[in-house]
């Protein structure tokens, strides 16, 4: 019986993990996320893992408190999440959202951990300190997003990474493709959480309807593949039925379809090398109708364009950009800003704070506290 960790158990990708973790019979030996006490409990009280960890102190004692009859230990804070990354198990997956998952990351990794990977901003701060250390030690990573998990499987007959010529990563459009920028300005978070065709956490679909979503994967996409930033394009495909493609330098495309389900890349994420049966339905191509393709508006929404610059100019851009964009995507989620005031935030924080560049981890960690604080003060 395969055993997993879970890092990040009570959000979108999370639960859907566990459903996979149910249909293939694995065990659980850590379970990881925020705030969430009860279901928390619900979930330790299914799993059994060995380890329990909640971030907030206040929620962990309640969680011991209510689970004091079992035999699950309930742990905290980084020193909780640290551990639930280095816990002997098969497959370490880490769908916590935002930077918080970088340091659980790169400890899973030097314990020569497989990692499921579902943390982007990880890639997106840090990815060369990632990557280096995941060559280093050993470990592998495997991507959960929709979008690298196809270009994964699309790659598996590849010898070289020379003979791609680019990755074209899908992107749905979200719920304002269309609208121009001015038409955007009064969007609230109702609008912005209308996903047209995937069930995903608040953070990601605010990020979905502004295309910084798009654009962190495009930096991911760079970092695991080690590619350069012209290599990496996105394209609308608002079916959401092919989740990525690349193109290879006789002009071959290979690309991987399916159903909008994010069961699919997290079960291959935890079988591969095999491929496990699904109960789901696959995709019927005879009902899904026509597959179109557009090129995406930079002008109606900045932060794509934000984003591959970032990519080009390195250092620790893309960790103000990444920081700053959680900052303001949080209190775009309070009715504190407008929509449109994600991506001015964004590049506020990008004039304000100095880039480093060759960046150590305490580098990228300070840029992202730095980005926080701009986006604080200026909002």
């Amino acid at each position: 019986m395969k055993t997993i960790s879970l890092l990040g158990s009570t959000g979108s990708i999370g639960k859907q993990t566990l459903q996979v973790v149910r249909e293939l019979g694995y065990s659980v030996a850590a379970l990881a996320a925020g705030s969430s006490v009860e279901l928390m409990e619900q979930q330790v009280r299914e799993f059994h893992p060995r380890m329990a960890v909640l971030y907030d102190e206040a929620a962990a004692e309640e969680l011991r408190r209510r689970i004091s009859d079992t035999d699950t230990e309930v742990l905290s804070g980084m020193d909780g999440l640290l551990a639930a990354a280095t816990v002997e198990a098969d497959t370490i997956v880490t769908a916590m959202v935002g930077m918080i998952g970088l340091r659980p990351t790169l400890a899973a990794i030097e314990k020569k951990r497989r990692i499921a990977l579902a943390n982007k901003e990880t890639l997106v701060c840090a990815g060369e300190l990632v990557m280096a250390a995941a060559e280093q030690y050993g470990a592998e990573i495997l991507p959960v997003d929709s979008e690298h998990s196809a270009i994964y499987q699309s790659l598996q007959g590849c010898r070289s990474k020379e003979e791609i010529r680019r990755l074209i990563l899908t992107c749905s459009g979200g719920p304002f493709y269309g609208l121009r920028h001015e038409e955007l300005e009064h969007k609230t978070r109702f609008d912005a959480l209308k996903h047209p065709n995937w069930s995903m956490g608040a953070k990601i679909t605010v990020d979905s309807a502004t295309l910084m979503n798009k654009g962190l994967e495009l930096i991911e996409a760079m970092r695991l593949y080690g590619l350069a930033p012209e290599q990496v394009t996105a394209v609308i495909h608002r079916q959401s039925i092919i989740h990525s493609l690349v193109e290879y330098r006789d002009g071959a495309m290979i690309a991987q379809l399916g159903t909008p389900d994010m069961k699919l890349p997290i079960r291959y994420a935890l079988t591969y090398p095999e491929r496990a049966a699904s109960p789901d339905a696959p995709l019927d191509l005879l009902s899904c109708g026509a597959l179109t393709f557009a090129e995406p508006d930079e002008t109606a929404f900045p932060c794509l364009a934000i984003a591959k610059a970032c990519a080009k100019q390195g250092g620790t851009s893309c960790a103000i950009m990444n920081g700053a964009n959680e900052a303001a995507v949080a209190a775009f989620l309070h009715d504190e800003i407008g929509f449109n005031d994600i991506p001015r935030l964004v590049d506020h924080a990008l004039q304000t704070v100095e880039v480093k560049y060759h960046p150590e981890l305490r580098d990228i960690l300070e840029a992202d506290r730095l980005a926080r604080e701009a986006v604080q003060n200026r909002k």
